[in-house]
């Protein structure tokens, strides 16, 4: 070992240092997290005078709003929480091959487009490579600026010299700092380029958009202490051999996390999908047993999904169960409501429920969509298509109440639903739309008698 130079264990997931390794990290409580790098304590000391340190008040701050630069693409500013924050620090993450870079470098045509400066700084792919990409995308304007670097040194030396507006980091995983003994994508070169990033995009008003690799459980590679340092993460999901994908958002300072942005891969790159339900229901089978349609909400949007339920009796002593699209364990329990509250035997029955369309859904609000298909599908009779559904089923059978009940309505009224099973609770305080049926009802019971 080199003199000056120590043998230090980093955890993975919650950066915490210790001078000799453990199966489980004292700090998060994480097993085989530990990784040994080195560490030059002589170039990490640093002084600060005290002097340099000011406290101001909180009511000498000013309290105006922030200045949002809008992307020209509605499904991107919606999750941002309605445009890019200047001095912001965004992470974007998703497996290989979903189109990251394809979605940033969109990003930077458009804010190029409005005069804005936008520097693309890339450690994995060559200024040739990236002009093939930004061929097939479109035109750009000559405020759009290329660099291939992965030394943070030089790298901070060109924001701070020419000063632009964006500035995307295409990855954080493929950049290192000299004075960090360690390897690009260790978690100490990580959390040292983070904080560069950081500091310049406070420093300076800067909004830079970082690129993270993922782990084979989806999450960002690197250390946990990343997302907790950025302002903004955002996961983009989908199938990769699919043609559509979701822009999520798990963290964001200045907005929302509840909300998603859908997007269609295309040969000319990304596509946004300005209605998701017209796409989510196209190619709904007519007339199938075990198929109905549900309104769920995500954020403010309200979007409707077909729910799939094929019920068949088992040839084993223990049936089958299996959920794609929604929890798992959420499916047990309604079924096991269903055998107490309506009397029907499932303990001998195979189940198969799937969401439509590739998204996961969480939200309760589609409980009675998949009770009323399981239905459908164990006694063969088909739900009619102009019917839809939402509410939330409790253990003893009855329908519950659901937020932004209003919004659903309307989006199920304008593709052309004509009935609407809801809530009984929810009745009392909505306004009652013409051209749709709204039919109440309390338990499960009630709901399955209508239809």
């Amino acid at each position: 070992m080199a003199k000056g130079k120590t043998s230090v264990f980093f955890c993975q997931e919650c950066g915490y240092e210790s001078s000799k390794w453990s199966g489980q990290c004292p700090s998060c409580k994480q097993w085989n997290t530990m990784v040994e790098e080195l560490v030059d304590k002589k170039s990490t000391a640093t002084k600060k005078a005290l002097g340099n340190v000011q406290v101001v008040r909180l009511n000498e701050i000013s309290s105006s709003r922030e200045q949002r630069i809008s992307t020209h693409m509605e499904e991107l500013d919606r999750v941002l929480g309605g445009g890019i924050v200047p001095g912001s620090l965004v992470l974007v993450g998703g497996d290989p091959g979903i189109g990251k870079s394809t979605l940033l470098l969109q990003t930077c045509q458009q804010l190029a487009q409005q005069d804005l400066s936008v520097l693309y700084i890339s450690g994995e792919e060559s200024l040739q490579q990236i002009r093939l990409r930004a061929d097939r995308i479109g035109d750009f304007s000559e405020k759009m600026e290329l660099l291939c670097e992965t030394n943070l040194s030089l790298i901070s030396g060109v924001i701070s010299e020419r000063k632009p507006r964006i500035v995307v980091i295409d990855s954080i995983q493929t950049m290192f700092h000299e004075d960090v003994n360690s390897a690009p994508g260790s978690v100490s070169q990580v959390r040292e380029a983070t904080s560069v990033f950081m500091r310049l995009a406070k420093e300076q008003e800067i909004a830079i958009f970082v690129v993270g690799h993922v782990t084979k459980e989806g999450v960002v590679a690197g250390p946990r202490v990343l997302e907790h340092m950025v302002d903004t993460v955002l996961y983009f999901e989908g199938d990769r051999y699919g043609s559509y994908r979701i822009l999520r958002a798990v963290k964001n300072r200045f907005g929302s996390t509840n909300e998603i942005g859908v997007f269609e891969m295309r040969q000319t790159g990304l596509c946004e999908v300005k209605n998701p339900s017209e796409y989510m229901l196209d190619g709904k089978p007519k007339d199938a047993s075990g198929s109905i349609v549900a309104c769920t909400m995500e954020g403010t949007r309200p979007m409707l999904v077909e729910i799939q339920a094929l019920v068949c009796h088992s040839a084993f002593g223990i049936p089958r169960r299996t959920a794609a699209g929604t929890d798992f364990n959420r499916v047990n329990l309604l079924m096991a409501v269903l055998e107490k509250s309506v009397g029907v035997k499932m303990a001998d029955q195979d189940a198969y429920i799937n969401i439509a369309g590739g998204i996961r859904i969480n939200e309760p609000a589609i409980d009675l969509g998949v009770v009323l298909a399981i239905m459908s599908s164990y006694r063969n009779q088909p739900i009619s298509d102009d019917v839809i559904c939402f509410g939330e089923v409790g253990l003893s059978g009855e329908v519950r109440a659901v937020s932004m009940v209003d919004q659903r309505i309307a989006e199920a009224k304008k593709l052309g639903f004509a009935t609407c099973i809801l809530p009984k609770v929810c009745l009392k305080n909505i306004q009652k739309p013409q051209d749709i049926q709204l039919i109440g009802v309390e338990n499960v019971r009630e709901a399955l008698n209508y239809l």
